[in-house]
């Protein structure tokens, strides 16, 4: 197969069409009493895992949804399917991939891609068209600045991922007697839009209690190898490390922290769970930081799912996995529940009618609160801090949230 038949090639899920009917200029993609929603996202390339974590999510929502009676509009009820197609991992090929599923299959709403350097080739194209996208994997603050009105974001912003580590760092340095503003941190991140943005969040925080950074280095471009860091890791002796580069990246990370024999008191890395860290490395990856835009653990419920940990369970009984579900899967789904909620408080199909719904969204999930701000981004859904310890992720800030102590100084 050719690249380009492969990515142009349609992924569907849900009630099998006929053909793809063309929408009319104000109304949505709809075939009989079928909702059709569309989404352009990595199932090959370099982010093909949490591309697949994504669509999971939304093919299990849509399920069930559907079972529950699908979306009602207009005194009838509608079916949700999703059209997929692979833009592997590639920014410019997710805005073509857009341009084709509006201009030629007609379809009128949208799910967003995976990561923030594809969702934010994606909102151009979504703001020129002026058809509204839910989106669950883009977190890049530069998604929320630029004055979009048809893009909604239901995870929290980038920034927030790791900072809470640094302020974790700062509290447990005041309990044992030493200054915040003497803890040392070395910084390792992917030089790609969210990775950045999570530095960016960390060195505002280390800026508020006075720390400096003693390494801040970028991976290579091919996330294949941060050896060079990490022996100035060894020999500078940070008392933290905080490291973002997706699965790749994390994955990286975590061989090489244990091929080295890396001691650092706090580790915080982003993607833990897609890169399969404690299957993998097992004991050696005790201790981490993981950051995690959800838990399965947390207090979260819905009608749809009920609490979060019976989400947990339907995931892994639905895709014959264990353990901790991936948070990409959990806010891709969210992001389904929003859909049904704003077609059904709009009554309608008009486009305008409907990103209107959606704007307006306040609504309890699984997930956590989602409440979009006038920019599109989630205001009402907190990070929260997971250590993985003897291979369970173990909520342990911020402190409201915990459901377990912090294991501190990393053994």
């Amino acid at each position: 197969m050719t690249t380009s038949t492969k990515f142009l090639r349609a992924l569907t899920f849900g009630i099998a069409a006929a053909g793809l009917l063309a929408a009319g200029p104000v109304h949505a993609k709809v075939e009989g009493d079928t909702i059709v929603i569309g989404s352009a996202i990595s199932f090959t390339g370099k982010y093909s895992t949490e591309g697949i974590h994504a669509k999971n999510g939304y093919n299990l929502s849509v399920k069930r949804i559907n079972e529950m009676g699908g979306v009602k509009v207009g005194g009838k009820t509608y079916r949700l399917k999703v059209v997929y197609y692979d833009d592997e991992s590639t920014p410019a090929r997710t805005a073509q991939l857009l341009e084709r599923l509006i201009k030629q299959d007609g379809v009128k709403y949208f799910l967003g891609p995976y990561s923030s350097p594809t969702t934010i080739a994606a909102a151009p194209v979504i703001e020129k068209y002026k058809v509204p996208m839910i989106e669950a994997e883009g977190a890049s603050r530069a998604l929320f600045n630029k004055g979009y009105k048809y893009t909604f974001a239901v995870l929290s912003t980038s920034e927030q991922y790791l900072a809470s580590a640094i302020a974790l760092a700062a509290e447990l340095a005041e309990k044992s007697g030493k200054k915040a503003s003497d803890v040392k941190v070395a910084m390792v991140f992917e030089n790609d839009a969210f990775s950045q943005d999570v530095r960016a969040g960390v060195v505002d925080d280390m800026k508020k209690y006075g720390m400096k950074a003693i390494i801040d280095d970028k991976m290579p471009t091919d996330l294949s190898d941060i050896s060079a860091t990490l022996t100035k890791v060894k020999a500078l002796k940070p008392d933290v490390l905080v490291i973002s580069g997706h699965t790749k990246g994390a994955a990286t990370a975590a061989r090489q922290l244990t091929e080295l024999k890396i001691s650092v008191p706090m580790i915080a890395m982003t993607h833990c769970e897609a890169a399969k860290v404690t299957k993998n490395y097992g004991k050696a990856a005790n201790g981490y930081l993981c950051p995690t835009q959800w838990a399965e653990t947390l207090s979260y419920s819905d009608k749809y799912f009920g609490s979060a940990a019976n989400y947990n369970k339907l995931y892994n009984a639905t895709y014959n996995q264990k353990g901790s579900v991936p948070y990409q899967a959990a806010q891709a789904s969210a992001a389904v529940l929003v859909w049904k909620d704003a077609f059904e408080r709009a009554n309608t199909f008009d486009i305008e009618k409907v990103r209107d719904a959606i704007s307006a969204t306040d609504m309890k999930t699984f997930y956590g609160d989602i409440k979009f701000a006038p920019a599109g981004n989630n205001i009402a859904k907190p990070m929260v801090l997971r250590q993985i310890q003897d291979g369970v992720y173990n909520v342990v800030a911020p402190l409201k949230w915990a459901s377990s102590k912090i294991d501190w100084p990393r053994k």
